[in-house]
């Protein structure tokens, strides 16, 4: 009898596992999406190439009102609850961006698009931390770089098949559609560890709102080191999603490489990403991570000018796959490294100030990337991404020096 009560609790803790990493592969899909759709979303609704900046600060906005308001709908709806109502709302918007002609309705849906992914980020990160090992972790990391990677795959599948980019986000919104039932129907499996993770939280979100009045906020918003750190999130988020999603425009029509040939390579970005971060796993335990971080730059800086020297598609997908694999340890090892460029008393508020300047720089330097492309050309979207490497670098010089 006891041997059978155990049995069934570790096929519910391999079943929760499971769970947790087809959340985070599903975070990722709809930012693979994007990439490879917008050619023709934005032809469909007659749009200029820097309007795709409106949709990036719509998600944006809503991920930063969940991520910031996490802790009150864990602590009112549990994990499980939590992540069907997230998944719900994913799957309205993507739903939404293939019902609706006019593109003014788009960024509504992209705001309900973030406010569904910051849900299940922030619950899943806050959850997975207090319940499992740093291992976890990564390889959970790692199930969102699967997404990324069949996202653009989806969407190339689908613009070939029907001519049309909401054939990708209908299967996507549709398989968000079944897995909101599937958290639905085991919110159990959540158990009492994620009540107490709700309880947990609710408690340090008062400890923070008590910590908001309190002078050491201030001194951190004084605290040159922590402002450097912030900037160094704003510009590497910066750069992850301007290769994500300019890398298919850059190519189809800048280089006139085949859109099918084109989405391979996009997804390929994506897919060496995740195999990135699936190494970084390993060798986290043997290198210094801020060993890791200095490589990835330097990896990535190469193949960031591969790209723009345009020697050839195969030469150029050779520096995406080298970009992206090489800048896969970057935000996980920024993560761990704070308390060194900050000091340990300005940690906690720094890392929430990191939190928000990476989304911003998810959208905000894409959509400049946009507005560079559309005035001059796409061909300096590589280039700014070099530049975009070098100011990385130079910031993080600079935080070494201020030790």
């Amino acid at each position: 009898m006891i041997q059978e009560k155990t049995d069934i609790k570790k096929k519910a803790g391999i079943a929760l596992v499971v769970l947790i990493f087809v959340a985070f592969i599903s975070l990722g899909l709809p930012d693979g999406l994007l990439g490879v759709a917008w050619p023709e979303m934005r032809r469909s609704f007659g749009l200029p190439l820097d309007a795709l900046g409106v949709l990036l600060i719509a998600s944006t906005t809503g991920y930063l009102i969940s991520s910031f308001f996490n802790g009150y709908f864990m602590a009112k709806l549990g994990v499980g609850g939590l992540l069907a109502v997230s998944c719900a709302l994913t799957a309205t918007a993507l739903l939404g961006y293939t019902l609706t002609p006019f593109w003014y309705l788009m960024p509504f849906f992209a705001i309900l698009s973030g406010l569904g992914a910051g849900a299940i980020d922030a619950g899943l990160n806050v959850y997975v931390e207090a319940n499992y090992g740093e291992g976890l972790m990564q390889w959970m990391h790692a199930s969102f770089g699967v997404g990324v990677t069949l996202g653009p795959i989806i969407m190339t599948r689908g613009l070939g098949l029907t001519g049309s980019w909401r054939t990708g986000y209908i299967v996507v919104g549709a398989a968000q559609l079944i897995l909101a039932l599937i958290f639905l129907l085991t919110i159990s499996l959540w158990g009492d560890g994620a009540k107490q993770k709700s309880k947990g939280i609710s408690v340090t979100k008062e400890e923070d709102g008590r910590a908001a009045s309190n002078p050491a906020l201030l001194e951190t918003f004084k605290h040159l080191p922590s402002w450097i750190s912030i900037l160094l999130f704003f510009v590497y988020t910066g750069i992850e999603f301007s290769f994500g999603h300019w890398t298919y425009t850059l190519l189809t029509e800048s280089r006139g490489v085949n859109p099918e040939i084109a989405g391979f390579l996009a997804g390929g970005y994506w897919g060496f990403f995740t195999i990135g971060r699936i190494l970084a796993g390993f060798l986290a335990y043997r290198v210094r991570s801020m060993s890791l971080f200095k490589a990835g730059i330097l990896f990535g800086l190469s193949g960031s000018v591969i790209l723009a020297l345009n020697l050839g598609q195969w030469i150029s997908f050779l520096g995406v796959a080298l970009a992206g694999m090489a800048i896969a340890p970057i935000f996980p090892a920024l993560v761990s490294s704070t308390s060194y460029r900050v000091g340990e008393e300005h940690t906690t508020n720094t890392i929430g100030m990191q939190m928000a300047a990476a989304g911003l720089g998810g959208s905000f330097l894409p959509g400049l990337a946009g507005v560079l492309a559309r005035n001059i050309s796409l061909e300096t979207i590589p280039w700014f991404l070099v530049v975009l490497f070098i100011i990385l670098l130079g910031l993080d010089l600079f935080a070494r020096r201020m030790d």
